[in-house]
C-alpha cells in the first residue's frame, strides 16, 4: 500500500559567483532516512524538478553534494532509490568533471530536454562534514540577493550564571556566519523553531523561560544581529531543513520590535535533575512502550516496540527521520541523526510488531503513528534503528586513554580533583572486567568494549599520571560515566598499584550478541534415568551434583535433558576470550579442546529463586553449526581449528551430549524455575547482555517433568497489558 509523501523543505546552497547565467538551487528530497542523502532536484525558472540518472556518476555527485554545502559524496543511487518525483526533468546525459561550481556548469542535454521518466530519478549520499562558511539560500524563492549569506553552526550560548549547567539547557540561539557568531531576531521567531533548536542539541522540548531577565540582559550586550528569519514546521530533525525568509538588517541595526532569540529546553529524564530522587524510588516507573536495543553509545540502538506484553521489532519499509525523530523524543533524547536500516545496529528476537511506519512528527509516541497491519514479510535483517541527538554533557573531557596503538585503545586515565587542582590518574585494575570497560568506551563515544586489561605494561601512558586516583570500581552497565560507578571515595585501595597495572580497554564499532532459542529448549526437555558408570567423564568435568561423589558405579542418575541453540545476532563474530595457546585438551573425551571453561550455566531454581539443582556447560567447542542463507561457516573445532560463532550463525548443543543436562537426582517433587545463563561471567563482550538468559516454569512429580513458558531475558513485559493504539492506528489513505 503506497502512501503520498510531499516533499520535504531542504534549505539549499550555491556558489556567489556561478559561472553560467542559469541560476539554480538544489535540494534533497524523497523517502530520506538521513538529511543529507535523498533524491536530487533542481529549482529552475520557479519551478522544482528532478535530474535524470543516465550518465550520472560520482563526479556529478560531487558537485551536487558541494553545492549543497557538503564536502563531497561518497556515493550514488539510479532508478528512483528515494523515490520518485514530480514536474519537470530537468537536467538529463548529464556529464560533470567534478571541478564545476554548480550542476548547471556541467555539459547536459539542457534544461528541459530529456527522454527519461521519473523512475530514473538520481539520488546522492553526500558526507555528513559542511563547507566551513557555505551559503544558504531560502528555497521559498528564486533570489540569487541572498547568495551572500553564510551559517556554519548553531549553538544555544548559556548566560554567565549558567553556564556551569550541565548540560546547558536555556540561552541565547546564536548562529555561526562567516566565521562570527550572531544573534536572531525574535519578531518572526516561532515555538516551532525553538522546538527544532532544542532537538539537535539533545532534548525532546522546549518550555517558557523568564523573557523579562534576558530583555535586560541583552539590553547591556553589544549585538550583531543575522539578517535572516527561520520558519520550521516542528517535525524536521534539524534546523538545516527548515525554510528561511529574508529578514535583511544592516550591520549591527537593532532589533526593532524584538530581542536576541532565547530558547529554553526540557531535558530528557536521563539528564535531569536528581532533587527528587527521592520520589523515584516511591512510585514504580511507567512501562515505556519503546526501547532501543543494541546500541553502543547513547542514544543509540534497534528500535523494539511493546505489543500484548511481548517486545518486538520495527521493519524499516518507509523508515525515515520524521519516525526517528518520534522515538528519540519519546526516550527523552533531541531529534534523530540518522534513522537506520538492514538491521544496521544488529537483529531482534521474536515478532516484527510494525511495518510501513508513517509519522507526522508530532506524535507523542512511535506507538501513535500509522502503520500497515496488512504488511507481512518482513524478516529481522529489515530491522529499524535510530541515532539521536544527545545533550553535550562535557563526559569525555574528564576521561582519556593513554598508549594505544590507535584512538580505539590504551590505559584508562581519569582527570579528578586533588589539593585544589586537576590531575590526570589510573584506574586501579583489581577486579576490573568487561562490564566497566564498556562504560569506559560508552562514555567516550568509542562503542562497546572487546577487551578489558588488568595490566597495561605495553602501553607506555604519560608518565605523570602513573599514580592510582580510582579504585574499587564496579559498574551495572547502564553509567553514562564511570564516575557513576561505585567506587572507593578519597581512601583509595590499590594493592598492584598503577602503571604496569593500571586498567586498560579496547574498543570496537560493534559487538556479537548470543541469544538463545528457548523454543527449542521448551520442546526437546526430558528426564533419563543413566547409569554411573556411563558418567565418568562427565563426573570428572564436574557436571554432576555433588552426591555424585559417593555414588555406586551401579546406581542411577537423573538427568534434565534438553538441547541448546545459540545464535549471534550482533555486528561482530563471537570469539573466545583466550587465544588458542590457553585452550585446554579434555584428555577424558578426547574429541575437544575447551575454549571457555565456563561457556553457559544451568540451573534449577525453587520459586523463591533458591537454587536446588545446577549444571555447567564448558565450550566442548564454539562452532558455526548453521548459518542464515548465504552466510558461510567460518568456525569448526576439527583439527584444531579456530573457535566461534559467525554473525548470522548458531552453535547448537544436542541433548545427547555430555554435560548437557542438569542432575536432578536429588530434587523433590514441585513447581521450579528452570534457568539458562549464557556467557554467564561476561568474559566477553556483547551489545546485550539481557539476552543472555532463558527462564521456564516446570513441574516435576517425580516420574515425569512438564517444561513451559520459557522465554528469553527482555523480551516480555512486566505488564502484560498492550498499548492501546497498536491495534487501531492501521495505515490508511490520505
Amino acid at each position: 500500500m503506497s502512501v503520498r509523501r510531499g516533499h520535504e523543505p531542504w534549505l539549499s546552497f550555491a556558489q556567489s559567483e556561478p559561472k553560467t547565467p542559469a541560476q539554480i538551487q538544489i535540494r534533497l528530497a524523497g523517502d530520506k532516512r538521513k538529511h543529507y542523502e535523498g533524491r536530487v532536484e533542481v529549482n529552475y525558472n520557479g519551478e522544482w524538478g528532478t535530474v535524470c540518472d543516465d550518465d550520472f556518476d560520482i563526479s556529478a555527485a560531487h558537485v551536487v553534494c558541494r553545492e549543497l554545502g557538503y564536502l563531497g559524496a561518497v556515493a550514488w543511487y539510479p532508478s528512483a532509490k528515494y523515490g520518485k518525483g514530480e514536474g519537470h526533468i530537468w537536467l538529463d546525459n548529464v556529464h560533470c568533471t567534478g571541478r564545476e561550481a554548480s550542476l548547471a556548469d556541467c555539459l547536459s542535454n539542457g534544461f528541459g530536454v530529456s527522454d527519461c521518466r521519473h523512475t530514473e530519478d538520481v539520488g546522492v549520499v553526500c558526507t555528513q562534514k559542511r563547507i566551513p562558511g557555505f551559503h544558504f539560500i531560502s528555497t521559498s524563492s528564486n533570489d540569487v540577493e541572498t547568495l551572500d549569506v553564510r551559517v556554519e553552526d548553531v549553538r544555544i550560548r548559556a548566560t554567565f550564571s549558567q553556564r556551569k549547567r550541565i548540560p546547558i539547557t536555556e540561552g541565547f540561539v546564536e548562529v555561526k556566519d562567516a566565521g562570527k557568531w550572531r544573534q536572531i531576531c525574535d519578531e518572526w521567531w516561532s515555538p516551532m523553531n525553538s522546538r527544532i533548536v532544542c532537538g539537535m542539541h539533545g532534548f525532546p522540548g522546549e518550555k517558557g523561560f523568564n523573557t523579562r531577565s534576558y530583555r535586560l540582559l541583552s539590553a547591556r550586550r553589544k549585538k550583531n544581529y543575522w539578517g535572516f528569519s527561520v520558519n520550521c514546521t516542528g517535525n524536521e530533525a534539524h534546523l538545516s531543513t527548515c525554510r528561511m525568509g529574508k529578514h535583511r538588517l544592516m550591520g549591527n541595526s537593532t532589533c526593532a520590535r524584538g530581542m536576541p532569540v532565547v530558547v529554553s529546553c526540557v531535558p530528557g529524564r536521563l539528564f535531569a535533575p536528581s532533587q527528587s530522587l527521592g520520589f523515584r524510588k516511591a512510585y514504580r516507573p511507567e512501562q515505556p512502550l519503546v526501547r532501543l536495543r543494541g546500541g553502543g553509545n547513547l542514544g543509540e540502538g534497534r528500535v523494539e516496540v511493546l505489543k500484548g506484553g511481548v517486545w518486538g521489532t520495527v521493519c524499516d519499509d518507509n523508515w525515515d527521520l520524521r519516525a526517528a525523530t518520534v522515538v528519540c523524543r519519546e526516550l527523552g533524547f533531541g531529534t534523530a541523526k540518522e534513522a537506520l536500516t538492514g538491521a544496521r545496529l544488529g537483529q531482534g528476537m521474536g515478532p516484527v510488531h510494525m511495518n510501513e511506519v508513517e509519522c507526522s512528527g508530532f506524535e507523542k509516541s512511535l506507538t501513535e503513528c500509522y502503520f500497515n497491519r496488512d504488511a507481512l514479510g518482513c524478516s529481522h535483517e529489515e530491522d529499524a534503528a535510530v541515532r539521536c541527538n544527545v545533550p553535550a554533557m562535557s563526559l569525555r573531557s574528564r576521561l582519556r586513554l593513554s598508549g594505544g596503538r590507535n584512538p580505539y585503545e590504551g590505559r584508562v586515565e581519569v582527570l579528578v580533583e586533588r589539593n585544589g587542582s586537576m590531575v590526570w590518574g589510573t584506574v586501579c585494575s583489581e577486579n576490573w572486567g568487561m562490564i566497566e570497560a564498556m562504560v569506559v568506551c560508552r562514555q567516550l563515544g568509542l562503542g562497546f568494549a572487546s577487551h578489558a586489561f588488568q595490566e597495561t605494561w605495553y602501553w607506555p601512558g604519560d608518565v605523570s599520571a602513573d599514580s592510582v586516583v580510582m579504585s574499587g570500581v564496579r559498574c551495572s552497565g547502564t553509567e553514562m560515566s564511570l564516575a557513576q560507578c561505585l567506587h572507593h571515595g578519597k581512601h583509595l585501595s590499590c594493592p598492584k598499584g598503577g602503571g604496569r597495572f593500571a586498567a586498560g580497554v579496547s574498543c570496537s564499532d560493534g559487538a556479537p550478541d548470543l541469544v538463545l532459542n528457548a523454543e527449542l529448549v521448551e520442546h526437546t526437555t526430558y528426564l533419563e534415568d543413566r547409569p554411573m558408570y556411563m558418567l565418568q567423564c562427565a563426573h570428572e568435568e564436574n557436571c554432576l551434583a555433588s552426591s555424585a561423589a559417593m555414588a555406586d558405579t551401579s546406581s542411577y542418575r537423573r538427568l534434565l535433558r534438553f538441547s541448546s541453540q545459540i545464535h549471534n545476532n550482533g555486528r561482530a563474530d563471537f570469539r573466545p576470550k583466550a587465544g588458542q595457546h590457553a585452550w585446554i585438551w579434555h584428555e577424558c573425551h578426547r574429541r575437544h579442546y575447551h575454549s571457555m571453561e565456563v561457556f553457559t550455566h544451568y540451573d534449577l531454581l525453587s520459586l523463591n529463586g533458591t537454587r536446588v539443582a545446577e549444571g555447567h556447560k564448558a565450550s566442548f567447542c564454539l562452532e558455526d553449526t548453521e548459518c542464515d542463507e548465504g552466510i558461510p561457516k567460518r568456525y569448526a573445532c576439527a583439527n584444531f581449528g579456530q573457535q566461534g560463532i559467525t554473525v548470522g550463525c548458531w552453535d547448537t548443543y544436542r541433548h545427547d551430549i555430555d554435560c548437557q543436562w542438569i542432575d536432578v537426582t536429588d530434587v523433590k517433587p514441585g513447581d521450579y524455575i528452570f534457568q539458562v545463563v549464557i556467557n554467564p561471567n561476561y568474559e566477553v563482550a556483547e551489545s546485550d547482555y539481557t539476552n543472555n538468559i532463558m527462564r521456564c516454569q516446570c513441574r516435576y512429580d517425580g516420574y515425569r517433568i512438564w517444561t513451559y513458558n520459557c522465554h528469553t531475558g527482555g523480551s516480555r513485559s512486566s505488564d502484560v497489558n498492550e498499548f492501546p493504539g497498536i491495534m487501531t492506528n492501521q495505515l490508511q489513505r490520505r
